[in-house]
């Protein structure tokens, strides 16, 4: 973070900006003390509805969903409607009981969905988060933290169909069963297409977290993602992002670095029908400079795996750029495998596996 931090008033009790592209926090404020995250919860639910779930998968509206508190979308038992409905009416509307119809189609339940949640959350380094249900409804086991929020903010928002959602101010979402049932959706967010350059993302009030709001905007190249928790109106969670986005933009700026079309890296496959994948950097590193600072006091250190177990997938992660500040970590970007390499016996990639311990002291 900056070394020096101007003092925003703020209704919310913890919130945080940060740079999209490499994580790095430009302000904080009690970013690491839990609160109920409300229905910024939904953005990991849907994350893990676009990764498990094609957008033509049809899911069934249990009696257990209809039944959830808030279902703006007047969701009845015995209903049908595709995932990428169900989407629009998570993201864009807040339906809690499409939470619920999604989680049980994904999951089998919502209890097996929240252990898919909190083994998501866990990947992402979100270290003071639990999670209990798909929705965000109020439990004292189900919490989180301004900075959690903002990794799995800056993580869906790497997603493009997620972005496209969270993007919309409109949409008609269609029902299969009936199939002529309708509704005409408005998102909760109301920054969208009031504040320059915002393009999304979630959000959450309850009686016991107050206004909460995950909101990300672009302007000149520099995205920039806010969470707001724990603001004492729905109305005054949209003013804290906007004060937290302005000053973001005022003393932020970003400066090329690496970028992802000249690096070159690779790692090798055990037990695979190739024994070599080449690797490259999610997106081109950049470094995000506040106020002064100087260009000059960045680093990048690659932190990547030497030997990858088959089968690895396109777009596997195998390792981080990590960017320092005099030092310090401010951030980090993925790197990711180019291709898929299946289980297989080629000899090399056999020779890489008996001779993997040699490779991980080189």
């Amino acid at each position: 973070m900056a070394e020096a931090q101007e003092d925003i008033k703020l209704s919310a009790d913890a919130a945080i900006v940060m740079e999209a592209s490499t994580g790095r926090v430009i302000w904080e404020k009690n970013a690491d003390e839990r609160r109920y995250p409300a229905s910024m919860t939904k953005m990991m639910t849907g994350l893990l509805t676009l990764e498990n779930l094609s957008a033509d998968t049809e899911v069934l509206i249990s009696a257990n969903a209809a039944a959830t508190e808030d279902v703006p979308m007047g969701l009845l038992p015995g209903e049908m409607l595709s995932s990428a409905e169900l989407l629009n009416g998570l993201l864009m509307l807040s339906d809690n009981g499409a939470a619920v119809a999604l989680a049980e189609q994904i999951g089998g339940s919502v209890s097996s969905f929240a252990e898919m949640m909190n083994a998501k959350a866990e990947k992402l380094g979100m270290e003071n988060t639990h999670f209990v249900n798909p929705n965000g409804l109020t439990n004292a086991e189900h919490y989180s933290t301004a900075r959690d929020m903002a990794k799995l903010a800056r993580h869906v928002m790497q997603n493009e169909r997620f972005r496209e959602i969270v993007g919309q101010q409109k949409a008609l979402l269609r029902w299969s069963i009936p199939k002529n049932k309708m509704l005409a959706a408005e998102n909760t967010n109301e920054l969208l297409g009031k504040y320059e350059g915002m393009t999304g993302i979630k959000t959450g009030w309850t009686q016991a977290a107050g206004g909460c709001l995950a909101a990300s905007a672009k302007q000149g190249g520099l995205e920039l993602i806010v969470i707001v928790m724990h603001a004492e109106t729905p109305k005054d969670r949209f003013k804290d992002a906007e004060k937290l986005l302005d000053y973001g933009f005022e003393h932020t700026r970003l400066v090329r670095g690496v970028n992802k079309e000249r690096f070159r890296g690779s790692a090798w496959v055990k037990d695979g029908r190739e024994a070599k994948v080449d690797l490259h950097l999610a997106e081109d590193i950049n470094f995000p400079l506040v106020d002064a600072e100087e260009k000059s006091n960045y680093k990048v250190v690659y932190d990547v795996k030497k030997v990858l177990a088959a089968p690895v997938k396109k777009g596997q992660k195998a390792g981080t750029a990590k960017l320092l500040y005099k030092g310090e970590q401010v951030g980090e970007v993925d790197i990711l495998a180019d291709k898929n390499v299946g289980q297989g016996s080629d000899i090399l990639s056999w020779l890489v596996g008996v001779f993997e311990p040699v490779f991980d002291r080189l």
